[in-house]
């Protein structure tokens, strides 16, 4: 089916997953084990959530995403359409955070573009921007914002290169 082609098919949730009133999921995403969708949250057509994910309330993910397992979107994330969330990738949303002090006014908004891919286990600091097609090596660092079609890896993550619009190094 091509991407024009509308999707009729409801989205699918585990019985093992929570997805609160008030969040909105689109035609064919499929949501697996031991997931929670907050409310207020808006999730695409055709994504996928792989095992233990969390959505937190006001996250918007585009279409076509795919969220692997362990991944959790906290308040303040964007995610564009066809966007790869990599095992256990980290987004954050507080920059400063600490036990003792609620900083829930100061969460920072941190963008994931259309087309990147963030790699198993990179952690992206709140407040910033990941360019189009971007790739984030796993396990890296990101702690500013990246450009469209830059290949980042290392701690923290430096420019190594570029990729096309497939992830393929150029």
């Amino acid at each position: 089916m091509s991407k024009e082609e509308p999707m009729e098919d409801p989205p699918y949730i585990h019985p093992s997953s929570i997805v609160d009133d008030g969040s909105e999921i689109g035609a064919g995403t499929k949501v697996w084990h031991f997931c929670h969708i907050s409310k207020e949250t808006r999730i695409g057509n055709g994504c996928s959530f792989g095992q233990n994910c969390y959505v937190a309330p006001g996250v918007v993910v585009g279409n076509g995403v795919k969220v692997q397992n362990n991944v959790s979107l906290y308040t303040g994330v964007i995610v564009e359409d066809d966007v790869f969330l990599g095992p256990s990738c980290v987004l954050t949303n507080v920059i400063n955070p600490r036990s003792a002090v609620s900083r829930k006014h100061e969460y920072k908004q941190t963008v994931i573009k259309k087309g990147a891919t963030i790699g198993a286990n990179a952690t992206i600091i709140c407040g910033v921007t990941i360019g189009e097609y971007a790739f984030i090596a796993a396990g890296a660092v990101v702690t500013k914002d990246v450009p469209a079609f830059a290949l980042m890896k290392g701690v923290p993550a430096m420019q190594a290169g570029t990729v096309d619009a497939e992830g393929n190094i150029q």
